[in-house]
């Protein structure tokens, strides 16, 4: 059984003054909800969980179990490039009560095919839920091929992957070899494509935004709407361009405080968005009538 299928936020994790915001931690998880996602994502890269403490994750991570209160799945990024500390942190959020994990590949360290085997092999032993991939190579420097994928869902916890590879003949390629794996695109611009070739859906940056249109999408889909979704698809591409004219999450945080979300504030080594970019995510926002 797939931990969900449609749209799953990569939620922003909002700061005021240097510390989680909490209040505006509701009112985003309370539009998500409202908005139709199916399901949210805590302490991803949107997340900029990279920056937080531990004890600031976990934190985070119980916060937004509580909030939601199994009304949609919680899924926990809780990946790293130490695999011992990833496990550390998989236990944790798993007696937190998430309902899985989003696994990161280790960066960095750059591990070998053979080493990605082993690191998530020791992590799925080590916790009873079920993981997701997150293969980002343009972050990370490692990309999870697809045979190396086909052996890791032998494990019964490996149940998905999350591709943000870009690279749709390798997602093509990794749906032909395993099937029996998940398939999530990790790129907005890239849903309607890998739903096309049996995808479950998106963990999505842009579903912040506009949470109801990129649910929209992947309901459409499901439902046997091709030409809505396609709809729907293209219609989000100048919002798409927009959110990431700088690195994420310092676009969409900006167009989050532009809609009186959240603050925009993100941590270093991330900086605001530049004056140019802010009047390009404004004038975006204002076509789409968000602000």
């Amino acid at each position: 059984m797939s931990v969900f299928q449609g749209s799953a936020v990569a939620i922003i994790t909002p700061f005021r003054n240097g510390t989680v915001d909490f209040t505006a931690f509701t009112r985003l998880i309370e539009l998500q909800i409202a908005s139709g996602s199916d399901a949210i994502v805590v302490c991803g890269t949107t997340g900029e969980s990279s920056t937080m403490s531990v004890d600031e994750r976990l934190s985070v991570i119980q916060f937004v179990v509580e909030r939601v209160g199994g009304r949609v799945p919680v899924i926990a990024g809780t990946g790293g490039n130490c695999t011992d500390t990833v496990i550390e942190s998989s236990r944790a959020a798993e007696a937190i009560g998430v309902d899985a994990l989003l696994v990161v590949t280790p960066y960095y360290n750059k591990t070998t095919q053979a080493g990605l085997v082993a690191h998530y092999n020791a992590v799925a032993d080590s916790v009873d839920l079920p993981i997701i991939v997150y293969n980002v190579p343009s972050r990370t420097g490692l990309n999870v091929l697809p045979a190396t994928m086909a052996e890791l869902v032998q494990h019964e916890n490996i149940v998905g992957i999350k591709e943000a590879s870009g690279n749709i003949e390798q997602i093509v390629n990794l749906a032909a070899l395993c099937p029996e794996c998940d398939i999530y695109a990790g790129n907005d611009d890239h849903v309607l494509p890998v739903l096309s070739i049996g995808g479950k859906g998106v963990i999505s940056t842009i579903a912040n935004v506009m949470p109801d249109a990129m649910h929209g999408l992947c309901d459409a889909f499901f439902k046997g709407d091709i030409a809505l979704a396609r709809e729907i698809q293209i219609q989000m591409i100048p919002l798409w361009r927009a959110a990431f004219c700088e690195v994420n999450p310092i676009p969409v945080k900006a167009m989050m405080g532009l809609m009186k979300l959240c603050e925009p504030d993100v941590r270093l080594p991330l900086v605001p968005l530049s004056e140019s970019n802010l009047r390009l995510v404004t004038e975006t926002l204002r076509a789409y009538e968000l602000i």
